[in-house]
């Protein structure tokens, strides 16, 4: 064995030594140790929790995929005849009060057909198996117009093993009528099997860019406060570590001691955290990924996420532990704390000007040569670099502020006094709830910037309507839909009309053929005179030319079956400008035609119907639906009063999470902000005493711990504020959103305020108890 291999072995047994004695003196130390490494172990509890969640909710994305990819059906050849393990399937989802509902009808074409997972046996005609939700919603009297949509006799449950989630609403439907046709691609289609893959697009930059954000802004506040819970100590530590070095143990043998006492708590704190993980993910179901909830049996981290972060934790612990000591004298007779020094500014703003030098880079495009493919990964960096920003200007910006403050009150005096001798341990306090909110800040304007766009896209409550569009249909058959949908009630007005594609004659452009009645044709576009026979050219814009039709030329309308028909534009067909867009901003362009000016049998054109609504009926959106299921269970039907750019795009699931991720850390730093204030006055129990013996109030004393937090508090909320909003509008100029509203931040600033002084009222008790004569004792 070499002589570096004697002196690591050496060392690393003198370590883990030191490291175990201090461990013990943690466990050993009376109720004054008991009580350190409880909140130790409470603080970094917390964080290894919240961690440990955060962990989990990949491994529950992937569950759920896994769970959805198992009930795709699909075949590994093309099916062109029935056989005995064939089946029809057609998606028949449905929508109610705002609940996605996913639904197939299915028929077994012999008998050995698959069945999809969680579904005991496959319903017959007229029968469904239903999600466990479904069958509570069908139940309940909330769920009676959703009975006439799904009149099927319920003949059992789906398993969890088939369900996406536990309030997922999800049904199979046997039917007796399907039959393939291949005209769209909602018609029923022939499988042999489950668990086919389909291709899912990944998450495109934009949401890459925002999920990193959002795990900066949450994982960011738990490093603060895990290293906040490291730096508890106690004067009975101290003297303990002063006998240490009265009995001859070396400086940095003391140190070790001191940090092993840090390591117990953390290793205490892995236990608390695995609990409160545990009782975390029974409230799975209430986080809702794509509108649905999650088991609590997918939370679940995988073992080299719980493995890293149980060896993580316990050694940031102990390496913070010894950075906090750096400048603590521990002598034979006593432990001498450094002098506060005075902060230099050079430093400091250098952390979150190159956060924002490579935002902006990345921002304008600068950059795109050097970190394509990485902005995902680089802008997170940046974000934690702008929110250091906030920790490191904090304690030079409140040194600079008291040290030119005078005068006052005397609580007002004692705050600043103390403030201007040792300014540090205010500013750790609140450092963590200001990173928070300048996270939450930035996160505020991504969402609201979001939300904006979905309630734009949509039309407002007077202009609602709804939107249906079926196929194969016929001008007949849509005059037949139109005379249903006039019949319900809360039904203000129907338009129907029925679209094909056209294919002009020698070129190698296609347009649209719209075919409608004088009535529709009047509202998709400005049609003055009008009779049946009838054709016009409308234009895209207003003033413009039709695409590439003009009178008497001929095109080819497109069948699916024949592959098309000839139909020649009359010459008489008249130019129109097109109505302005709907709530969907859809306007007719192309060919409209009157029904008797069409000779030729269009039949795989898809038949299109818009509904207005009166929108002082609630739910007649809701018996549109039920019309549409019982016309074609695969109609296509949008609401206009609730359809946006953002509902079914990728931001959708990382929308949901924010708020949550948002509440998570506030309340994560108020747990912080209360056990850091507490450790405070403890190590204040004598100046406490000093001012209790020479009669100050307790109203004085109590005043000068409230100014003495609320200082760094304001300032350090300017600086949260400033860097929030800026950080937050850098990352918008990378996605689609634009900022809707500046001051989305005042409610996050108030709950931020509020949590402070929810806080120092939860330390007056303690302090009230500190504030006796007898603490003047000394040993």
């Amino acid at each position: 064995m070499t002589f570096l291999q004697r002196y690591a072995r050496t060392y690393a047994r003198t370590y883990a030594r030191d490291l175990a004695m201090g461990a013990r003196f943690a466990v050993t130390g009376g109720r004054a140790g008991w009580l350190r490494t409880a909140l130790t172990a409470a603080g970094v509890g917390i964080g290894v929790a919240l961690l440990l969640v955060l962990a989990a909710l990949p491994e529950a994305v992937d569950a759920r995929e896994a769970r959805q990819v198992a009930r795709h059906g699909g075949s590994s050849a093309p099916l062109t005849a029935p056989g005995a393990t064939t089946m029809l399937v057609q998606q028949t989802d449905t929508e109610y009060r705002g609940r996605r509902i996913e639904g197939s009808l299915v028929r077994p074409e012999g008998p050995k057909a698959p069945v999809p997972p969680g579904v005991a046996a496959l319903p017959r005609p007229g029968e469904m198996v239903v999600s466990p939700a479904l069958k509570d919603l069908l139940d309940s009297p909330a769920g009676a117009l959703l009975r006439e949509r799904l009149p099927h006799r319920v003949t059992g449950t789906i398993a969890a093993e088939g369900l996406v989630g536990p309030d997922e609403l999800l049904y199979y439907a046997g039917s007796d009528k399907l039959a393939v046709h291949y005209y769209l691609p909602t018609d029923p289609h022939r499988i042999d099997s489950f668990g086919h893959d389909r291709a899912v697009p990944p998450p495109n930059d934009d949401v890459k860019v925002l999920g990193g954000l959002a795990c900066a802004v949450v994982l960011l506040p738990v490093g603060v406060l895990i290293a906040t819970a490291a730096r508890f100590g106690g004067e009975r530590r101290d003297r303990r570590l002063a006998a240490l070095r009265l009995l001859g143990a070396d400086s940095r043998t003391t140190r070790r001691v001191a940090a092993g006492e840090a390591l117990a708590g953390a290793l205490f704190g892995l236990v608390v955290g695995g609990g409160l993980f545990l009782l975390l993910r029974q409230g799975g179901p209430s986080v809702r990924l794509d509108r649905v909830g999650i088991f609590p049996a997918d939370l679940l981290p995988s073992l080299s996420s719980a493995v890293a972060i149980a060896v993580a934790v316990p050694l940031v612990t102990v390496a913070v532990s010894l950075f906090a000591l750096r400048d603590v004298a521990i002598e034979p007779l006593g432990v001498v704390r450094g002098a506060p020094r005075r902060r230099r500014l050079w430093w400091r703003p250098l952390l979150p000007l190159a956060g924002l030098v490579l935002l902006v880079g990345i921002a304008t495009n600068v950059l795109d040569l050097y970190v394509a493919g990485y902005k995902w990964l680089l802008v997170p960096a940046a974000a934690v670099l702008v929110l250091l920003g906030v920790t490191a200007l904090l304690p030079w910006l409140v040194q600079a502020v008291v040290g030119r403050l005078q005068g006052g009150a005397p609580a007002w005096q004692l705050a600043v006094r103390r403030l201007q001798l040792d300014s540090g341990p205010a500013s750790r306090a609140v450092v963590g709830i200001l990173v928070a909110v300048a996270g939450a800040v930035s996160v505020q304007m991504v969402f609201d910037g979001a939300r904006a766009v979905e309630t734009t896209s949509g039309g407002g409550a007077a202009a609602r309507s709804v939107y249906v569009s079926t196929g194969p249909g016929t001008g007949e058959r849509t005059r037949s839909y139109v005379e249903r949908f006039r019949g319900i009630e809360g039904v203000r007005a129907v338009a129907g009309h029925i679209t094909a594609t056209v294919d002009t004659a020698g070129t190698k452009g296609y347009g649209r053929m719209t075919i409608a009645d004088c009535d529709s044709a009047r509202v998709l576009a400005k049609v003055d005179a009008c009779r049946d026979g009838d054709v016009f050219l409308v234009t895209e814009r207003p003033g413009t030319r039709p695409f590439s039709v003009r009178p008497g030329m001929e095109v080819t309308v497109r069948d699916g079956r024949s592959g098309g028909e000839p139909w020649t534009v009359p010459a008489s067909a008249r130019v129109v400008d097109p109505q302005a867009p709907d709530g969907l901003g859809y306007a007719v362009t192309g060919i409209l035609a009157t029904p008797s000016a069409v000779r030729t049998d269009v039949r795989d054109a898809q038949a299109r119907i818009t509904v207005r609504l009166d929108p002082g009926a609630p739910d007649a959106v809701e018996r549109v639906r039920n019309t549409v299921a019982a016309i074609d269970p695969a109609a296509l039907v949008i609401d206009t009063g609730t359809v946006s750019g953002v509902r079914d795009s990728d931001y959708v699931s990382l929308l949901r999470l924010l708020p949550a991720g948002t509440a998570l850390t506030l309340a994560l730093i108020a747990a912080s902000l209360t056990l850091a204030t507490v450790e405070q006055l403890g190590e204040r129990r004598s100046a406490l005493s000093v001012l209790a013996a020479f009669g100050a109030g307790r109203s004085v004393v109590v005043w000068s711990v409230v100014w003495q937090t609320a200082v760094p508090v304001v300032l350090g909320m300017l600086l949260a504020v400033a860097f929030g909003l800026g950080l937050g509008r850098l990352v918008m100029t990378m996605t689609p959103l634009r900022v809707a509203d500046w001051f989305g931040f005042v409610p996050i600033v108030g709950t931020g305020l509020g949590v402070v002084a929810l806080v120092t009222l939860a330390a007056l008790p303690a302090l009230w108890r500190m504030m006796r004569p007898d603490g003047l004792r000394a040993e």
